[in-house]
């Protein structure tokens, strides 16, 4: 019997000794177990606070698309107008040339224009001083013949008057 106490003996230290083997083991588990849970929990807040955040970056990337697609309409319609009014700037310059030509024209034709009415202003006063002339010589023509005509009368007058029984016939004036 001393050697089945010798041999219980043996086995309680084995089983102690198993005891203690697995306590540790249980112990380093545990321990990893708390490790690893307290793990999981501080990867569990970083997951929530990345979805959160990936949640709000991804409403911020909404907002930003609706953005940037207004800023992309508004600058197409920017280019637009800013190739209309180029294009504007371009016609407005060419119509403004146009109108300097035309300008410059219109006043070489208004400098030729002066230059053929004074030489018709000149004309005119000479044939006006001419026309002086002939009305002049016209009245002094017209006031000769005024002459002529009434010595014509008068004399068809005399003439046709029967001439005075006392005085002899009058001399005839060649």
């Amino acid at each position: 019997m001393k050697r089945l106490s010798y041999f219980n003996l043996l086995g309680v230290i084995c089983l102690g000794g198993l005891c203690v083997a697995q306590w540790r083991r249980d112990c380093e588990l545990n321990l990893e177990l708390n490790r690893l849970q307290r793990d999981a929990y501080l990867q569990a807040s970083r997951l929530e606070e990345q979805e959160k955040s990936s949640r709000g970056l991804s409403v911020d990337l909404t907002e930003f698309r609706k953005h940037y697609d207004g800023a992309a309409t508004e600058l197409a319609q920017l280019r637009e107008k800013l190739r209309n009014a180029e294009r504007e700037v371009r016609q407005l310059a060419a119509e403004r040339d146009q109108l300097r030509n035309s300008v410059t024209n219109w006043a070489a034709a208004v400098s030729v224009r002066d230059e053929r009415l004074k030489e018709a202003v000149a004309q005119v006063r000479r044939v006006g001083e001419e026309l002086n002339v002939s009305v002049v010589k016209f009245n002094s023509l017209a006031s000769n013949h005024n002459v002529v005509v009434k010595d014509l009368n008068d004399l068809r007058l005399r003439l046709s008057r029967p001439p005075p029984a006392t005085s002899p016939p009058a001399a005839r004036i060649p």
